[in-house]
Parts: structure tokens; sequence; C-alpha cells
């Protein structure tokens, strides 16, 4: 188990009270700032693009620098909140990725904000593991349930809601910043959360702390690196000879790093991951259900999004309120699990899984049948409950993981579980140019775009019938006496 020291002599929240309140409101916090950031930029892409003369690639780096270095570092940035203490790491995370925010804002080329895009990637790999550590550590029972409900509602939101924050502050133009605004927005947000952190966040860690393993560090984030990068960028290059090589280079990397694992966890258990985490059928589990969560996710927003925009024609303006609808589901359905996953359980991200492929279904037949004449109401109206299936999911999938997980693994935990869903997102977006973009190459519109989703619907009901499998491994309801 972890121990604990503790600012001004106080103890451990157990999950009740105002110091586990605010403890939840910091971290929140940061995880919002993280979900924003991850898709807050793509709306202001053209303002960019025209206002620094990045190419075309620069363009498609911006976002992917961030992406891939915060899919590479997220398990050691776990890691180094279980041997360092989780405050100290979550205070240098979100201080760097404040700064890295800075940065962004004055930059004057796209090569220097390729650069802080990047650095800002490694801030929130270090913030975000804590994140759901803390929540692990902090509470207990429904309260821990509730608390991670919150996590996924805040998710749902920053992630729905980054694109239309990015084209409202573009287009507002704050004191003459345009696109700059959308990272400057940060230096306030990170500043505040860096001082409440100090004030109000208790420090956990392991009980012995270990040393660090460079080498397993190297071989996860170059192994991931080599998976990574094709599945962020293959697609839009038509899949090239080298991304296949990367791929099984990847796979090859990191079947040395398990090895190398077990070898150290043997000789002196000072391990990058936890190997003993995977005993466990519902962290195993729980971990394949978030990368195919994360596929259904990478596949689904983006095809939708296509949908909405080239095939029914409408304005990233006219746009807006769709995303707002999904928004609302997604919060609807993590105050849910938040409500009911203390006692159902996996039921609740089963009901999820059913609720969204269900819902799916129907709207593949309406798409089919009305084509580009489908009316805004009629397309926008179902989200709601994808949305909330989406929030019922991700809440409840991420507290039945980790309340498996030890203390003193928490951060490692953490780790995986959102490597796994950036993983997962990554395979999605490029599983989306076989099942999407092979019918309807970029720059096709109306009818072409609507047959395209509606057959890429089918693919990601497939997959939500593999995550609903897979999360009979999460524990079962209780039973009631």
């Amino acid at each position: 188990m972890s121990t604990d020291t503790h600012t001004h002599g106080t103890q451990r929240p157990t999950g009740a009270g105002r110091a586990a309140t605010i403890i939840l409101v910091v971290v929140l916090i940061a995880e919002l700032m993280n979900a924003l950031d991850g898709s807050i930029v793509h709306t202001a892409l053209p303002s960019i693009q025209a206002d620094t003369g990045a190419s075309s690639a620069a363009v498609q780096w911006i976002p992917a620098a961030y992406t891939l270095t915060f899919a590479l570092a997220l398990i050691t940035g776990g890691r180094l909140g279980d041997l360092f203490g989780r405050k100290r790491v979550f205070i240098a995370g979100t201080a760097l990725f404040t700064l890295a925010s800075l940065l962004c804002g004055i930059a004057t080329g796209p090569g220097f904000l390729v650069a802080a895009r990047a650095l800002q990637g490694a801030g929130a790999a270090a913030m975000v593991p804590q994140v759901m550590a803390v929540i692990a550590v902090t509470f207990q029972g429904e309260s821990q349930a509730k608390a991670f409900g919150m996590y996924g509602m805040i998710m749902s939101l920053g992630g729905v809601l980054g694109p239309v924050l990015g084209a409202v502050l573009t287009s507002a133009d704050i004191a003459g910043l345009g696109w700059r605004a959308i990272f400057l927005i940060n230096l306030p947000i990170g500043l505040a959360t860096v001082l409440l952190a100090l004030k109000f966040l208790p420090e956990s860690r392991e009980q012995q702390a270990r040393r660090l393993d460079p080498l397993g560090m190297l071989l996860s984030s170059g192994g991931l690196l080599l998976i990574a990068h094709p599945l962020t960028v293959g697609g839009e290059k038509h899949w090239p000879m080298w991304s296949f090589f990367m791929l099984v280079a990847g796979a090859l990397v990191l079947a040395a790093f398990m090895a190398q694992q077990r070898a150290k966890s043997r000789k002196d258990g000072s391990a990058l991951v936890a190997l003993t985490l995977f005993r466990s059928k519902a962290f195993a589990g729980g971990l394949a259900a978030q990368m195919v969560f994360g596929l259904v996710s990478g596949v689904f927003l983006l095809t939708w999004v296509l949908f909405m925009q080239f095939g029914l024609g409408l304005s990233p303006g006219q746009f807006a309120p769709a995303s707002v609808a999904i928004s609302i589901g997604g919060m609807a359905g993590a105050m849910l699990a938040s409500t009911w996953a203390g006692v159902h359980r996996r039921r609740v991200p089963q009901a999820g899984a059913v609720l969204i492929a269900v819902t799916l279904v129907g709207y593949q037949l309406l798409v089919s049948a009305q084509q580009t004449s489908m009316q805004f109401v009629a397309a926008v109206a179902p989200m709601i409950l994808v949305g909330a299936g989406f929030g019922m999911v991700g809440a409840g999938l991420a507290g039945l993981t980790l309340s498996q997980v030890g203390h003193e693994d928490a951060g490692s935990a953490a780790g995986l579980f959102n490597t796994a869903m950036q993983l997962g997102t990554a395979l999605g977006i490029a599983m989306a140019s076989v099942v999407f973009f092979s019918h309807a190459p970029a720059g096709s519109h109306g009818h072409a775009v609507t047959e395209a989703f509606a057959d890429s619907v089918w693919y990601v009901v497939a997959a939500l019938a593999v995550m609903w499998a897979l999360m009979f491994r999460l524990p079962k309801p209780v039973k009631a006496d």
C-alpha cells in the first residue's frame, strides 16, 4: 500500500467533505484543460496556416505533435507519480503544460508551434495519469464511482466542446490575438491549478521508492511511437509501405519491452510497468475494453462530423449545436454512471454500449433511407442518446477498472489506461481510412459521404459488441442483502 505525506499535517481524505471536494475540483480542472487542448486546435488550423505560412505537413503535425507525445509518455508519467509523489508530478506536469501553452501562444512560425505542442503533450502526459491516480487513492466505494463519473463527464465535455470553443475564440479575435487565444486561455487556468494543488493536494507515493527504468522508458516510448506514428499520419499518405514496416517494428519493440519488464520485475522489482496489474482480470479486461472504446470513438466521431458537414452540407457554425447535443448526453450519461456504478458495476458501461449500438442501428437505417434530405433535428436528436451511452461507458469503465488496483500502482495503472484510449483512438481514426475514405475520398460531398457514413456505422456497432463482451471481466453487480 502507499504511504502518504500530507501538507499541513492533514489526514488523507476518504472521499467525503470539503477537502475531498477541493481535491476533485483541482484535478478535474487539469483534465478539462487536456481534454480541450486535444481537440481545440482543429477548427483554428486554417487561421494558423494563413497566419504562419505553415505547409500542409506542418498543419498536420500541429495536432499530431500533441497527441503523439501525450500517448508516448503516459506510461512513464504514471509511474513517475507512483515513485516520486503524485502531487509533485501533477504540479510539475501542470506547470510544464501551462508554460508550453504560453510558448504556443507566442509562436512565430510553424516549427516553433509544433515543438511547443510536443512540449505541451509531455506536460499533459505527466499531469493526466495523476488525475486518475489521485481519484483512485482519495475516494472509495460509491464516492469513488461518483468521482469517476465526474471525470467521465469532464472528459466528454472537453472533447466535444474543444472544436466549438476553438471556433469561438478564433473568430472573436480577443485583443487581436486570433488563434493564439486558444492556447493563452490556459495560462490563468493552469496557474490557478498549480496554486490550488500546492495548497490542497495531499502527497501520495509508493512506500518504497524504486529506481527509474530508463531502458523500459526507451523501449515503451519507441514501440508506441513506431505504432502511433503510422496510425496517425499513414491514412493521409495512403498507407505507404514504410507505415506497415513501422507497425511490425513497433510490435516487435513492445514484445521486447514486455520481456525486459518481466526480467526487471524478477531482478529488482523496479520495472516501469507493474506486471502484477495484469493478474487482475478486471484490470486486463477493462484495459482491453478501453482500447476498443477509443477505436469506437475515433471511427464514429470522425465519420459523423464528415457526414454532417460534407454529407448534409452544414457549416461549422450550424454543426456546433450537434456537438452540444453529444456533450449534454455525455454529461447525463456520466452522472448516471456515477450514481449507479457503485451497485450495478459492469452493467452500467454495458448498458451504455447497448444504448449506443441500438441508437446507431436506428440512425443507420434513417440515414440510408433519407440520405442528403435528412432534416437537422433528425440528424442531431439521436446524438443525445449516443452521448449518454459514451458517458456511461467512459465514466463507468474508468472507475471499475482502476478500483481494482492497489494504491501503490495507481499511477502506473492510470498511465496504461490512458495509453489504451489514445492508441485505440489512433487506431479508430486509421480504420476510418478503410471504412469511410475508401468509399468517399477527400473532397467528396452529398450521397457519396452519406453512404460511406452509413456503411461505417456497422463497423462501429460490431466494435461495440466486442467491447460489451470484454466488460464481463469487470466486477459483478453487488447482490442485494
